[in-house]
């Protein structure tokens, strides 16, 4: 059993940064792919972004490329989301989830834990 605890998230004006960040509980984290998810009102749940077990893959949803940074510390238990360049367009409630899986995940079907999520709003 993993429990995901996100923080991080809070008002923004377009343009700034936020770091979100994402600490889970139990001695198996490092063996599990990580991403990041978002749900804005009225919205499907889409991905953001997600990374490898072992740091080596990541992949990122085309809106965030090149504004996004998704990595882990392992030794911390923690994944983080660094968003840079906020656009109106990224308010979200933002979740992140872990998958028993030895490659990275793009599909929330295959994710097995979720946290509560943290809201993220940019002003225009």
């Amino acid at each position: 059993q993993v429990q995901l605890v996100e923080s991080g998230g809070g008002l923004v004006q377009a343009g700034g940064s936020l770091r979100l960040s994402c600490a889970a509980s139990g001695r198996t984290f490092s063996s599990y792919a990580m991403g990041w998810f978002r749900q804005a009102p009225g919205k499907e749940r889409e991905f953001v972004a997600a990374i490898s077990w072992n740091r080596l893959s990541r992949y990122y949803a085309d809106s965030v490329k090149g504004r996004f940074t998704i990595s882990r510390d392992n030794a911390k238990n923690t994944v983080y989301l660094q968003m840079n360049s906020l656009k109106p367009e990224d308010t979200a409630v933002y979740y992140c989830a872990a998958a028993r899986a030895q490659t990275i995940v793009l599909v929330s079907l295959r994710y097995d834990y979720w946290g509560q999520g943290t809201q993220v709003t940019v002003s225009s």
